[in-house]
């Protein structure tokens, strides 16, 4: 499956493999970890919109 982009951190991430996923809007997110899931559940319309990279945080994996 094609990797998809985390929309909290930009991160890709392979859907398969993912930490975890939500549903917004009929669209299902995909996330590299469990604190960018909880990031997007808190605030899901901070994340979807058009200019949701310059929200991003930076960190490590």
């Amino acid at each position: 499956m094609k990797e998809v982009q985390d929309p909290v951190c930009g991160m890709m991430v392979n859907p398969e493999q993912a930490a975890g996923s939500s549903e917004y809007e009929g669209k299902i997110y995909y996330f590299c970890g469990a604190g960018c899931k909880e990031i997007f559940d808190a605030e899901p319309t901070k994340y979807v919109q058009v200019d949701a990279q310059a929200h991003r945080h930076n960190h490590t994996h």
